[in-house]
């Protein structure tokens, strides 16, 4: 496993789809809610920031995967 890949298993371990459920009770998609919580200007804790950037990532680096890409944009 490339260290580019490890640094992602090792930060989704220990979420356990928290920021999913902040998102639900919410009644938004997790991308939806994700996004609106790092506008500027919004008012969510530190914690909930750094969560929705990481379901980005994941939700970008899952996108590249299935579309058969490696983490920097190359094709194999």
């Amino acid at each position: 496993m490339s260290k580019s890949k490890k640094w992602m298993s090792k930060a989704f371990s220990g979420s356990h789809g928290q920021f999913k459920a902040k998102a639900e009770k919410a009644g938004m998609s997790t991308k939806a809610f994700a996004r609106k919580e790092l506008k500027p200007g919004s008012t969510a804790s530190t914690k909930t920031k750094r969560q929705a950037a990481l379901a980005e990532r994941g939700m970008e680096a899952n996108h590249k995967k299935s579309r058969g890409e490696r983490w920097y944009g190359k094709k194999d």
